[in-house]
């Protein structure tokens, strides 16, 4: 009896100690704010960890964290209050349609959307909540701001999203640019936004123009809407399709 109390207090410990190490592997709790600029405007790209969201040579995608991905699909919820008097199915449809962009090539990464009036962005702590919504809160070349939170840290196998906020900016008039060149267009951001939602970092090289994570956007831009080559490789690396 005193040898089995023994063995059970040792295999205790040790699940104590493998459980301790493995919620401390996955680094802290951290926030990466991505900000999208007007194009030509000085660009910012806070990443945490220092140094994890860099491109891998001789590519078009970025990754967040390398191996940051959602392990749970998780639904989202739209504030489609705008001041543009755009119909909340208009909006919900445009970011729908961003979202069937990524699952296309990456596998059920999102969950379903619904319309949220009271859902607002989130930009200092986690609410269990993944939004998108419209606001002032930015300055003028700022177009939109996306938060993600999740464990960068620790190694690749143990890093994971689990919260995102995106805002996008009510100083720009939104709309269909397919329609009207003078507006920003709202499903080509935000499916931009959302592959930072599902782990993807923006691309500021020349060369990768023509992917829809590249940094900068304008009004009248449509290109984003649809997945180029290096998105399609990233999100599939990243959420192995």
């Amino acid at each position: 009896m005193k040898k089995l109390l023994i063995s059970l207090i040792c295999f205790t410990l040790v699940l104590g100690f493998a459980f301790a190490f493995s919620s401390e592997d996955k680094g802290p709790l951290e926030k990466v704010k991505i900000i999208h600029y007007k194009n030509g405007e000085k660009k910012v790209f806070k990443v945490k960890p220092e140094g994890k969201g860099q491109p891998e040579k001789n590519t078009c995608y970025s990754f967040i964290s390398n191996g940051a991905k959602w392990k749970t699909v998780e639904d989202y919820y739209i504030n489609p209050v705008n001041n543009d008097s755009l119909s909340f199915n208009f909006v919900k449809s445009a970011v729908d349609a961003g979202v069937i962009e990524w699952e296309t090539f990456g596998g059920n990464i999102f969950g379903n959307s619904f319309l949220d009036y009271n859902v607002t962005f989130n930009d200092t702590a986690t609410d269990n909540l993944n939004t998108v919504s419209f606001g002032f809160d930015f300055s003028p070349n700022v177009i939109a701001v996306t938060n993600v939170w999740g464990y960068f840290g620790g190694k690749p196998s143990t890093r994971e999203l689990i919260e995102w906020d995106m805002q996008l900016n009510d100083y720009y008039f939104w709309g269909n640019a397919e329609i009207d060149s003078n507006l920003m267009d709202l499903q080509n951001i935000v499916t931009h936004e959302l592959g930072h939602s599902a782990g993807l970092a923006d691309l500021y090289r020349n060369r990768c123009y023509w992917e829809t994570m590249f940094g900068y956007g304008e009004e009248g831009e449509t290109y984003k809407r649809t997945l180029n080559s290096g998105d399609i490789t990233g999100i599939q690396k990243l959420y192995g399709a």
